[in-house]
């Protein structure tokens, strides 16, 4: 049993994804264009943020692993798609990952192969994309996945109900100020109904810190300093503290010159000087006893000020896509062709319907500048109509096998 430090214990999941984004996908291309996505913007982004985040980050991660004898540790949640990102535009980027995972100070976590929205739509499909995803974690990095961390931090009760029984220990969920209150968000919490899996809460504010304000001139936090961000660790309450963002906060949403990568070098020493200690998710389920019941009826996220789905489902276009892709699952899966259904499967990713939210204000912003798109309405109208083409196919495939049969 291992001694518990005196100060909370940092627990630093990073999520790692890139999108397959969209061609403008025109109506004379439907019945006769059976590829959707842009290849040339695809790979052309994935190999910018590769340079500025992806390999800089994991490098500098490995060094701090290292050099601390593996005291530092965090977690990662690769998408599946981008794994295939990796394997087929930069090479270099995914053996960089295999080293970092290789020193043994970081655990891989469990996710929707394809960052989908199948947990709100689709059982059969959520575990389908878990086992698939199950496997390219064992193909890839030779681990199994023992905590998982659903879309966009995607949870309630019912997923958490749905994770236990698929053999996971714990899972990631946004620590909601409005259903649980802030003074118990840094320890377990558990889901009404579960028997043994552990659900560890984001503080949004830690995170956020790092992940958005960083290098906000106008917060009033600005700048953080590593000695600063120390200082508010180390006086927080709880065992506990869940720093969840996206993997490409360092170097690609807060660029090198805000003094990112020098602010990790700086957090993580000053830290283990003062006697902390970082711990993986599993690390934390095996410890930590659950200190309070986390009961979330109805779905929520870590997107948006709301914290729960309109991000992909708040407008009348978003609701129209989403219940058509996950309404020809039957259809899809009943063609047997691994081809179309992982083309179907790439449609599910959550950032096409993201592109198509018409929020104004700071909920807006990262939909506007993450979008290929110019236009809410245009990322609607070029995904309808890759969907159509591909009903289309499906549509044959099935009815030359009704003649067959």
């Amino acid at each position: 049993m291992m001694v518990a430090s005196p100060l909370p214990a940092p627990c630093i999941c990073f999520q790692v994804h890139q999108p397959y984004r969209l061609t403008s996908y025109d109506f004379f291309q439907i019945g006769q264009r059976s590829y959707y996505e842009d290849d040339e913007l695809n790979q052309r982004m994935f190999s910018k943020v590769a340079e500025k985040c992806y390999l800089p980050a994991a490098q500098l991660f490995r060094r701090l692993i290292e050099n601390s004898e593996g005291r530092f540790r965090i977690a990662l949640s690769f998408t599946g798609v981008v794994l295939e990102q990796m394997a087929d535009y930069r090479p270099d980027v995914l053996d960089s990952f295999c080293d970092l995972v290789a020193t043994g100070g970081v655990e891989v976590l469990g996710e929707t192969y394809y960052h989908s929205l199948a947990s709100l739509y689709s059982p059969p499909e959520f575990q389908r994309q878990i086992g698939l995803h199950r496997a390219k974690v064992r193909e890839v990095f030779g681990v199994e996945p023992k905590v998982f961390r659903n879309t966009e931090l995607i949870y309630s009760n019912r997923i958490a109900t749905e994770v236990e029984s698929l053999g996971f220990r714990g899972v990631l969920a946004e620590g909601v100020p409005w259903i649980h209150p802030l003074s118990q968000v840094n320890s377990l919490a558990k889901a009404p109904g579960t028997k043994s899996v552990k659900t560890l809460l984001r503080n949004s504010f830690l995170s956020d810190d790092l992940a958005f304000r960083f290098s906000d001139k106008t917060w009033k936090g600005y700048p953080l300093t590593a000695r600063d961000y120390c200082e508010r660790l180390a006086g927080m309450h709880g065992q506990l503290l869940n720093i969840f963002m996206d993997f490409e906060a360092i170097g690609e949403h807060q660029g090198r010159d805000s003094g990112s990568f020098r602010f990790w070098e700086e957090f993580v020493s000053m830290y283990l000087e003062r006697g902390g200690e970082f711990v993986t998710p599993s690390m934390a389920v095996t410890r930590f006893e659950v200190k309070s019941d986390y009961d979330c009826s109805h779905p929520t996220s870590w997107i948006d000020s709301e914290r729960e789905r309109s991000a992909w489902v708040g407008n009348a276009m978003q609701k129209e896509a989403t219940l058509k892709i996950h309404g020809i699952e039957q259809a899809v899966m009943e063609t047997g062709d691994p081809r179309l259904i992982h083309s179907w499967s790439k449609l599910q990713c959550s950032d096409h319907f993201h592109y198509m939210s018409s929020k104004v204000g700071s909920d807006g912003l990262v939909p506007r500048y993450s979008s290929p798109f110019e236009t809410s309405y245009d990322a609607y109208i070029y995904f309808m109509n890759a969907l159509a083409d591909l009903q289309i196919r499906v549509d044959r495939i099935n009815l030359a096998r009704s003649f067959v049969v």
